[in-house]
């Protein structure tokens, strides 16, 4: 599996923990066994995830100030789930291993891409806008 696979199955698994409101271990096994059995990005994944469920709060704050006119409640999930995978791999990998960190621009690249795969027309540059006033500061 590619490090772009593993990424999408996390923004599937960040969508799902979200729409459920269970960000369990129980939550996630089922995800987990049948998308990642195997493969050799589980570090990854399971650094990744694990940032983005002790982080959660604060890249919903980020989202929040970086989307002035839009609340979280409003933007569409997948995007969401796309913002908020984006932001752990930008903002919180920092503690992770090297191999697991990402640069700002291939996160958003690949979140841009997540966009268009599974979201709307416009999903793209919504993605590329936020993101981009979060790396701006």
């Amino acid at each position: 599996m590619r490090r772009t696979e593993a990424r999408e199955a996390l923004m599937m698994l960040i969508f799902q923990m979200d729409s459920q409101k269970d960000y369990s271990e129980e939550a996630a096994a089922p995800f987990m066994d049948c998308y990642m059995e195997g493969s050799d990005q589980m570090d990854y994944f399971n650094a990744v995830l694990e940032n983005y469920k002790a982080n959660k709060t604060a890249i919903d704050e980020k989202l929040e100030e970086a989307s002035k006119g839009w609340h979280l409640e409003r933007m569409a999930k997948v995007d969401l789930a796309v913002l908020r995978l984006a932001v752990t791999e930008i903002c919180y990998m920092d503690n992770a291993e090297e191999l697991f960190r990402v640069p700002a621009g291939a996160a958003i690249n690949e979140a841009v891409n997540l966009a268009k795969k599974f979201g709307s027309e416009e999903s793209g540059k919504f993605v590329n806008g936020i993101l981009g006033k979060i790396v701006r500061g």
